[in-house]
């Protein structure tokens, strides 16, 4: 008698459960997810501007930065990386003034 598979949890554990289908990478809570574009520079500052605004924690932008920042570099898009580099050190100074 084959094994019985266990449903996918609903909510998320941060990790995929054994013999699933489910991708490592899931988005659990998509109300949460920042959208990241940088098809253009506009785009990018755009991005880099909703991120500066949006109330999440400081370590999060800069994650969410660190991630345009790649993506842009490996798509060929020197410019773009440059924005989203301006933009963590922005965040970076506003975060260290603070404290």
């Amino acid at each position: 008698m084959p094994k019985k598979k266990k449903p996918d949890p609903k909510k998320g554990t941060g990790k995929k459960p054994k013999g699933s289908g489910r991708r490592l990478y899931t988005d659990e809570n998509p109300r949460d997810t920042v959208s990241i574009k940088f098809k253009t520079p506009a785009d990018a500052r755009a991005t880099v501007a909703k991120v500066k605004r949006i109330k999440k924690p400081f370590a999060r932008k800069i994650q969410i930065l660190t991630v345009l920042e790649q993506r842009a570099k490996v798509a060929g898009k020197p410019q773009q990386a440059a924005i989203a580099k301006r933009g963590k050190e922005d965040i970076r100074k506003k975060h260290k003034a603070k404290k």
